[in-house]
């Protein structure tokens, strides 16, 4: 075989594993006899690129599917994009205005959508073929697509038999409603931004003139044109400075209504005035007054733009003004009436469109709503109960927050690229939901129809995602065998929008709860721990960082940082760091082959006399039951600290130090050919753990140490056929424990590596006197000391267990120099150890200062507090 390369270069072999893999079908084994083991992935838009965010989803979505691979199960990931119908809607608006074509309303719907079609099948796989680049081995054989025909059919038939048992329907609502797209949007699309605002404090004069010597009531609004559509003022029904007021009437001051002052729970005695304006049509807790007192009714005054319409008491001069040029006049006009109580400058929070960048308004309009209420019941007892679990289990109380407290879903969506809504209307408004226009038609007679313009929100199709991927409606093997999926990894900020309804949908359709547990990881925030954004300029495009570290790095540095859901702070330190991970590791295989020792044939353990050879096949089994453990409890950072030990520090660091002599030239033959056996076992062992981590190094190496069959496709550690050896375990980790300390004396008192030195021990066992006579090789070479007269004064003590070694330095370095050096260096860490300590103990630093300063502070404080501990053990070595 050829040799291992002496540079490694992630980029001369990562595509081109990819590429082979998912030719050769690895990805979807044929398993029918295995158990299943099914995730699906959160659908990414079609419109989308890879960011980080994906990037860690993916990753760990990648090393369970991997791992069960690995374990003999049917591993299937099922993959695909969502249609994303404001996005893409836009990117192929703004195509075709670029292009100075004619735009949508001038080419018309169906010319439009099938423009879109165009797009999807030109642009739409980009963020799919950046998967690729990350590792993820899904099932693209069975990709799928929200728009697709089978979802659609699947789609139309969840709609219509929803109406049909009452939990759809259409009603009149309140919507976060988009005046620049023209349609309603959900709470997700939604953005709050601090922006420089007022509040505008207005009298509002009483009708029939003063009450106990009061002539007018005090609101503030951050939004004065609204007060177009003022229907009541509310109070606090204990509020004693308004109980003789509720019941009277306002002389509204510009639309000459008189709306009358009622008491509801709304409003606040604390907050200003205590009184508040009512507007139900354009405020979500307006309306929710409403509903507590109907008979105050509401009045829309804007329409689908936001521009002031022609509704009840509205001026004419006011009718077609944009909300800014209504805001203004509305000011001016109570100004000239006198009106205007004060004018106080804030810093407030408005909504705007995350795509369309506009302020979003409440907005009274028809619209189709789900009865979430009525299906959020099974999908909460599923949580309660068991059947589906949050990992972390914290996160069980956003969902019962949100669930409890839920709200009818609008369903609808005022955009022409989607699933259409499938329903029709005769001519006096008679509505007809059916899955086909014909089933329509024949439900209405000789009536003409006319179709539903709207399409659905892009939850609706997603939340079918776990079924609707698997071929439901339709009861085929694939929805038999992979339904319920075993786990969803997916951000916490989505559970209500979409883990929630899938719940709510699978458990309605499908009588069983989509997946068995829900894996909520962190956000990927910068290395300061800020919060990524364009805006701030501090995002990380993980292609870059694939391009220059390799795919393999990247996905290590994620799983080893996600700590249980915890916020990720990502540096390109840490990646870069372990991008020398894999050098080293490719650098240790390098050895192994240049000494030959080459891949195994078995997973079993070749027969092992040496105590070394015995030892790392123990290692290995310790951290292959380590790995499992991790899998079983989520423990990603437990999976990466455990596998990064064994590469870097027991088989790398130890091992292959140790066998060093075994395979020198001349030594014995048959402990030379154990020690190969063993080591390219292990090595092999070590590149299967590593694999679900890291794909493509591991695949890389697998093939050059031997010629075989896939890793991707190779068998787990045979954990429980692995011996162990309690004793020779034992031997080497005291003798890597001596050499360890002795290193670590000599490099804190700059003793010189090459300075080769006696030493004698006290207080020894017979075990231990034992151990350094059987490891006296080994201790000169690698602890550089031997066996000697220490003499007496200028010796560093270095405890061991029970025996204590002494090593004269005192011709080699200036003790008293030294010594001088660890006090003043001891004295500096300590000092800035105690001020940190002093700092975070007061409550005016760790209450008002920023969360990051406050973390720096104690990670600060924690490394000054090791550091003054480890000098202070230095000076404790110096006799």
């Amino acid at each position: 075989m050829a040799m291992i390369d002496k540079i490694f270069d992630p980029a001369s072999f990562e595509q081109r594993w990819y590429a082979h893999w998912e030719t050769s079908g690895a990805f979807r084994p044929a398993r029918p006899d295995a158990q299943p083991f099914t995730i699906v992935i959160p659908p990414p838009n079609v419109t989308g690129s890879l960011h980080i965010g994906h990037a860690l989803d993916n990753t760990l979505q990648d090393l369970l599917i991997r791992w069960h691979r690995l374990n003999g199960r049917d591993a299937r990931w099922v993959v695909g994009t969502d249609h994303a119908g404001i996005a893409t809607q836009m990117v192929v608006e703004r195509r075709l205005a670029e292009a100075q074509q004619p735009g949508r309303t001038a080419m018309g719907r169906e010319a439009f959508v099938q423009k879109v079609w165009e797009w999807k099948e030109e642009s739409g796989g980009t963020i799919t073929r950046q998967l690729r680049r990350l590792g993820a081995s899904c099932d693209w054989a069975n990709e799928r697509f929200t728009m697709d025909d089978g979802f659609n059919t699947a789609v139309l038939k969840v709609f219509v038999e929803l109406h049909a048992q009452g939990l759809l329907y259409r009603d009149k609502r309140l919507v976060n409603w988009d005046p620049k797209l023209k349609t309603a949007i959900s709470d997700l699309e939604v953005e709050t931004r601090e922006v420089a605002g007022s509040f505008t404090h207005i009298r509002y004069p009483l009708a029939d003139g003063p009450v106990n010597g009061v002539s007018h009531v005090i609101v503030a609004t951050t939004r004065p044109e609204t007060m177009l559509g003022d229907t009541c003022v509310a109070v606090h029904p204990t509020d004693e400075r308004y109980t003789a007021m509720v019941g009277k009437l306002i002389a509204h001051p510009i639309t000459g209504r008189q709306i009358p002052i009622i008491a509801d729970d709304w409003a606040d005695p604390e907050l200003g005035s205590g009184a508040v304006k009512i507007t139900p049509a354009h405020d979500f807790n307006d309306w929710a007054v409403y509903e507590r007192h109907k008979q105050v009714g509401w009045i829309n005054i804007l329409d689908a733009e936001a521009r002031i319409c022609a509704a009840d008491g509205v001026p004419a001069d006011y009718v077609g003004l944009t909300r800014e040029d209504a805001r203004k006049k509305v000011v001016a006009d109570l100004e000239a009436l006198g009106l205007i109580e004060r004018i106080e400058q804030k810093t407030i929070q408005m909504p705007y469109g995350d795509r369309s960048g506009v302020v979003i308004e409440p907005w009274l309009t028809d619209q189709w709503y789900v009865n979430a209420g009525e299906l959020a019941k099974q999908a909460l007892a599923a949580v309660h109960d068991g059947r589906t679990q949050f990992v972390p289990k914290t996160w069980e109380k956003t969902y019962f927050n949100w669930m409890e407290n839920i709200q009818p879903w609008c369903v609808s969506r005022q955009l022409w690229w989607g699933h259409r809504i499938p329903a029709w209307y005769g001519p006096n408004g008679e509505c007809f939901v059916a899955e086909t226009e014909a089933e329509a038609q024949t439900q209405a007679g000789d009536l003409p129809l006319t179709r539903d313009e709207d399409v659905l929100d892009t939850w609706f199709s997603s939340a079918l995602w776990p079924f609707g991927t698997l071929g439901w409606p339709e009861q085929t093997p694939d929805l038999a065998r992979h339904y319920p999926g075993d786990v969803l990894v997916t951000g916490f900020d989505i559970i209500f929008f979409w883990v929630a309804r899938m719940m709510m949908q699978g458990l309605h359709f499908m009588k069983d709860v989509p997946f068995k547990t829900v894996y909520c990881h962190g956000l990927v925030r910068d290395a300061k721990g800020q919060k990524m954004s364009k805006t701030k300029g501090n995002t990380v495009d993980p292609l870059t960082l694939i391009d220059k570290y390799g795919a393999d790095a990247l996905r290590f540095t994620l799983t080893a940082m996600e700590t249980q859901g915890r916020d990720i702070k990502l540096s390109e330190s840490r990646i870069e760091g372990y991008r020398n991970f894999a050098t080293k590791l490719w650098n240790a295989a390098r050895f192994c082959q240049s000494n030959g020792i080459a891949g195994s044939n078995s997973p079993l353990p070749p027969a092992a006399a040496q105590p070394v050879n015995r030892w790392i096949i123990g290692e290995v089994k310790q951290t292959a039951r380590a790995l499992e453990q991790a899998i079983a409890q989520f423990r990603f950072d437990a999976y990466a600290d455990a596998i990064y030990r064994l590469v870097w520090n027991r088989f790398c660091d130890w091992y292959l130090e140790l066998i060093k002599p075994l395979l020198a030239e001349g030594a014995d033959a048959d402990v030379a050919a154990e020690t190969r056996a063993v080591a390219g076992w292990a090595l092999d062992q070590l590149l299967v753990m590593l694999h679900p981590v890291m794909p493509f190094l591991t695949e890389e190496l697998w093939h050059q140490l031997a010629i075989r069959d896939d890793l991707v496709l190779a068998q787990w550690v045979a954990t429980d056929a692995l011996p162990e050896d309690a004793a020779a375990s034992a031997d080497i980790d005291w003798l890597i424990g001596l050499i360890s300390e002795v290193r670590s004396a000599r490099t804190e008192l700059n003793v010189p590596p090459s300075a080769k030195l006696a030493y004698a021990v006290e207080g020894a066992s017979q075990q231990t006197a034992e151990r350094l006579a059987a490891n006296a090789a080994a201790i000169e070479r690698l602890a550089r000391i031997l066996p000697g007269d220490a003499g007496a004064g200028g010796r560093l003590a270095v405890v061991h267990g029970e025996a204590t070694l002494l090593i004269p330095v005192g011709d080699v370095i200036d003790l008293a120099a030294e010594k001088s050096r660890l006090e003043k260096a001891l004295a500096a860490a300590a000092k800035e150890r105690d001020a940190l300590a002093g700092r975070l103990g007061n409550p005016g630093f760790t209450e008002k200062a920023k969360p990051e300063a406050v973390e720096k502070a104690r990670e600060d404080h924690a490394a000054r507090a090791a550091e003054a501990e480890r000098l202070q053990a230095a000076l404790a070595r110096l006799g």
